[in-house]
C-alpha cells in the first residue's frame, strides 16, 4: 500500500468522487530569484571564456581577409587568401599528410591502448608497476621524447641505422628518406599517444560488469565474439570521445613533427599546422597562414560533429 505522503496532492481521493490519477511528485523547479542568482554567479566565467576565445578568433578572421604581415594587417583582399590556399599544391600535400597522420595517430594509438588495457585487466603479475611504466611516454615531455628518438635514428651512427647495417640492409637513414621519415613520425605519434588511449579504455573496461562475460561464456561465446559483441559496444561511447580528443591532438600537433623532422625531408612530413606556422612566422604571409588554420578548424569541427552524433547514438 502506498503511503499518501509519497504522492502528489493530485493522487489523494476526492470526497464524493473517484480518486484522481496517481501522479508521482516532481522535483521543484528553482525559483526565479534562485535562477537569477545562479546566472549571476556563472556569468563572469562565461564572459571571460567568450572574451578569451572571441578576441583571437575575430583578430584571426581579420588577418585572414587581409594580405599583411605580423606588423600590419595590410590591404583587404576578402576571400582571396582562401582561394589561393585551395589552389596551392603545397596545401593539399600537407593536408594529405595530416590526414594520414591523424588516422594512424588515432586508430594506431587506440589499438595499442586497447590491447594493453585488456592485458592489464587480466591477472598479470605486477600489473600495477607495468601500468605506471606504460604511462611514461605520455608523462615525459615531448621535447625529451623527440630528442631520444632523434638519437635513435637521425644519423648513420645512431643505434637503429647501425642495427640495420649490421643485419645487412645497408645504411638506412630514417629521417632522410621521405617515406621512412613519415613512417618514423607515425610511429613516434603512436608511441607518445597510446598511454592516453590506454587510460580511457581501461577506465571504460572497469565499468563493464564481469557477469556479462560469464553469461556469454556459459552460452558458448568465443573470446572473439565476446570482444566484438560485448566489449566494443559497451565501451563505444568512451571510445568515440577518445577518438574526438585524439583527432584534435593530432591535427593540432606541432611539436611532435617539428621537433623530430621539422616538416622535412622535402616537405614529406609537413602537416597543416607546421605549414601554417611556416607561412606566418617564416614567410611572414600572415593572411595566407591564418586562412590555412581556419580551413583546419572547419574540417576538424565537421569530424567532431560526426563523431559526436555517434556518441549520442551509443548512449541510446
Amino acid at each position: 500500500m502506498t503511503h499518501p505522503q509519497t504522492l502528489s496532492p493530485a493522487a489523494v481521493p476526492r470526497r464524493g468522487g473517484p480518486p484522481r490519477a496517481l501522479v508521482p511528485r516532481r522535483g521543484r523547479r528553482p525559483s526565479g530569484r534562485r535562477q537569477l542568482t545562479m546566472g549571476a554567479l556563472v556569468a563572469p566565467s562565461i564572459v571571460l571564456v567568450v572574451l578569451v576565445n572571441a578576441y583571437p578568433l575575430v583578430y584571426a578572421a581579420i588577418q585572414a581577409t587581409h594580405n599583411g604581415s605580423l606588423i600590419s594587417s595590410g590591404p583587404y583582399v576578402g576571400l582571396d587568401n582562401f582561394g589561393s590556399v585551395l589552389s596551392d599544391p603545397a596545401f593539399w600535400k600537407a593536408a594529405r599528410f595530416t590526414l594520414y597522420f591523424t588516422l594512424i595517430g588515432v586508430f594506431g594509438s587506440w589499438a595499442v591502448g586497447l590491447g594493453l588495457a585488456l592485458l592489464l585487466r587480466s591477472d598479470v603479475p605486477g600489473k600495477s608497476v607495468f601500468r605506471v611504466l606504460l604511462l611514461l611516454p605520455w608523462v615525459v615531455p615531448v621535447v625529451v621524447s623527440a630528442t631520444s628518438w632523434n638519437w635513435l635514428v637521425s644519423t648513420q651512427d645512431s643505434p637503429l641505422p647501425s642495427l640495420t647495417r649490421a643485419l645487412g640492409f645497408g645504411d638506412v637513414l630514417f629521417l632522410a628518406d621521405p617515406t621512412l621519415a613519415a613512417l618514423t613520425v607515425f610511429a613516434f605519434k603512436v608511441w607518445v599517444s597510446f598511454p592516453f588511449m590506454m587510460m580511457v579504455t581501461g577506465a571504460a573496461l572497469e565499468a563493464v560488469d564481469n557477469t556479462v562475460y560469464e553469461a556469454a561464456r556459459m552460452d558458448g561465446a568465443s573470446a572473439y565474439r565476446q570482444f566484438r559483441h560485448i566489449t566494443l559496444p559497451l565501451i563505444a561511447r568512451p571510445t568515440y570521445i577518445s577518438w574526438i580528443l585524439m583527432a584534435i591532438f593530432c591535427v593540432n600537433d606541432f611539436p611532435t613533427i617539428y621537433l623530430l623532422t621539422g616538416g622535412g625531408p622535402a616537405d614529406a612530413t609537413n602537416s597543416l599546422v607546421v605549414y601554417s606556422y611556416r607561412l606566418v612566422f617564416q614567410n611572414f604571409q600572415t593572411g595566407y597562414g591564418v586562412a590555412v588554420a581556419f580551413l583546419m578548424t572547419a574540417v576538424l569541427s565537421a569530424v567532431a560533429a560526426v563523431l559526436y552524433r555517434q556518441i549520442r547514438r551509443a548512449a541510446l
